[in-house]
């Protein structure tokens, strides 16, 4: 029997990696309701997304990627965490001797230690 051609392979950017994202997840409410800034931090932590270990990151660096106050920023943190898109695995520390520590995410829509996603945006209902 002859193997069907399915067309031509597609080529990937092999620079840096590609992101891939659930269509179903960008198409939700959850997702088309908030503030570009929310969407735009989802991106950035994705980028940081690896999945043997939380996604470190923080209101300033967010900011500075963004183009916008670590305040603004932390609106958005705050807007995926109640949506369900990331859930804080540790809190973050301030310590002038040994440095400081960002929070680190797990990002719901992605695998985590070896696990399916958890997709907990899904649960979310909005306010009316």
């Amino acid at each position: 029997m002859a193997k069907k051609n399915k067309g031509p392979k597609l080529k990937y950017d092999s620079r840096g990696g590609v992101m891939v994202v659930s269509r179903a997840m960008r198409e939700s409410n959850s997702y088309e309701s908030m503030s570009p800034t929310a969407k735009v931090l989802m991106d950035l932590l994705q980028m940081q997304w690896r999945n043997d270990r939380p996604v470190a990151y923080g209101v300033r660096e967010a900011g500075q990627k963004i183009g916008c106050k670590p305040e603004t920023a932390g609106k958005a943190f705050k807007v995926l965490q109640e949506r369900g898109f990331i859930v804080c695995e540790t809190e973050s520390l301030f310590n002038s001797r040994t440095g400081s520590k960002a929070r680190e995410w797990r990002l719901t829509w992605m695998p985590f230690d070896f696990r399916s996603p958890t997709h907990d945006w899904e649960k979310w209902k909005p306010e009316y």
